[in-house]
């Protein structure tokens, strides 16, 4: 997968992967594991000497191109800090809107002072961003927000969380959803913390009468629904792009173990029944990097259009990721899911970003409900 068409994005590359190799070997990554996962150093890197807490920022020069970049990279270094909810979600999010408040947090995300979590999904609710059972209504000139959130990634570690909440209509409805900004430690909010199967640290959010002021609503009331939607498309274009990271090391080290292990007196990767899985799993990996690419391109396309790539390249990437990831732990045989080497942890990093903003049947099926929405639309 290229996304480097020019010299600076070849050197932005350049430099991410020179900073991983140096700073966030797997050992090093396994010291900031044990110590709950995340490194303020790193990130203060992240920030101010690396400076790629901007790049996808609306209106920066190649934002996107550049962020895919900078997920693949570190996808191959199985980062752990939360670059996606924020530096993705967060920063797309906040972009987006002109107050103050938008304003005075994306300064601080961009300086690495301000991280963020998207509290989208309800505990009743699956994956799909319109059904919203949060609730805020208006009290004394501001707001009064009620509910639970479900697996919010980053929560852990974030100052401020962005919650989807429901100001009018159904839980259903496609209008009525609005966008708080909501501090982690106010008054009313509750974090219950855990760790997925990946190391990455995830929360789920109680929220029992949280007054925030009037200033905490993002845009419009009831407005918010279109903007996260082209917001978490964008994410998806950046999970697949990590993904792409992850798939290509664990087949890298797949390729490297086979030639090095020896069976009946010559390498593994001698073996043509093993060298057809390999090509199957390197053909996998670049019908992966073709749908990201292809995703990246219509970002900016109508609604319909950006939601049907998104899909596509996210059921892909799950599929991929399940291919890739099962034939490489079996072709390390027993040592493929020890702790003390990385594939494993390869493995389970790619077995979240399976179900990850959507499993691979709920995007085929919003691929194939988009596609007859777009039908009926051009009839």
């Amino acid at each position: 997968m290229t996304f480097a068409p020019d010299e600076a994005q070849a050197l932005l590359r350049n430099s991410v992967s020179q900073y991983l190799r140096a700073n966030y070997g797997f050992e090093r990554r396994r010291a900031i594991l044990a110590d709950g996962g995340f490194s303020p150093p790193v990130w203060s890197e992240f920030a101010s000497g690396m400076a790629i807490l901007g790049v996808a920022a609306p209106g920066a020069d190649g934002s996107v191109a550049n962020a895919m970049i900078v997920m693949e990279e570190l996808g191959k270094a199985l980062v752990l800090e939360p670059y996606l909810e924020t530096a993705i979600i967060g920063v797309g999010l906040l972009g987006r809107h002109d107050a103050p408040l938008a304003r005075e947090l994306l300064a601080g995300a961009l300086a690495g002072q301000v991280r963020t979590a998207f509290a989208a999904w309800d505990a009743s609710t699956r994956h799909a961003l319109e059904d919203v059972a949060t609730s805020a209504r208006q009290s004394d000139g501001g707001w009064v927000i009620e509910g639970r959130k479900s697996v919010v990634m980053g929560a852990p570690s974030a100052t401020h969380l962005l919650v989807s909440a429901r100001t009018s209509g159904g839980q259903r409805d496609r209008d009525g959803i609005s966008l708080f900004v909501i501090e982690r430690g106010a008054h009313g909010v509750s974090a219950y913390d855990y760790r997925l199967i990946d190391g990455r640290g995830a929360s789920d959010i109680v929220l029992e009468q949280v007054r925030v002021p009037a200033d905490a609503l993002l845009g419009e009331a009831g407005a918010a629904l279109p903007v996260i939607e082209a917001v978490m498309d964008e994410a998806i274009a950046a999970l697949c792009a990590e993904a792409v990271g992850v798939m290509r090391r664990m087949l890298d080290d797949t390729v490297a173990y086979t030639r090095q292990r020896r069976q009946f007196g010559q390498a593994l990767a001698d073996f043509q029944s093993l060298q057809h899985r390999m090509v199957e799993m390197f053909m996998e990996l670049e019908q992966s990097a073709a749908a990201v690419q292809i995703l990246v391109s219509s970002l900016n396309a109508d609604a319909t259009e950006r939601a049907r790539a998104a899909s596509a390249a996210k059921a892909t990437i799950a599929r991929s990721a399940r291919f890739i990831g099962q034939n490489a732990v079996q072709l390390h045989g027993g040592m493929g899911m020890t702790e003390e080497l990385p594939l494993g942890h390869y493995f389970r990093r790619a077995t979240v970003i399976e179900s990850q903003f959507g499993s691979r049947d709920y995007h085929v099926a919003r691929y194939a409900r988009l596609g007859r929405h777009a039908g009926a639309v051009d009839a």
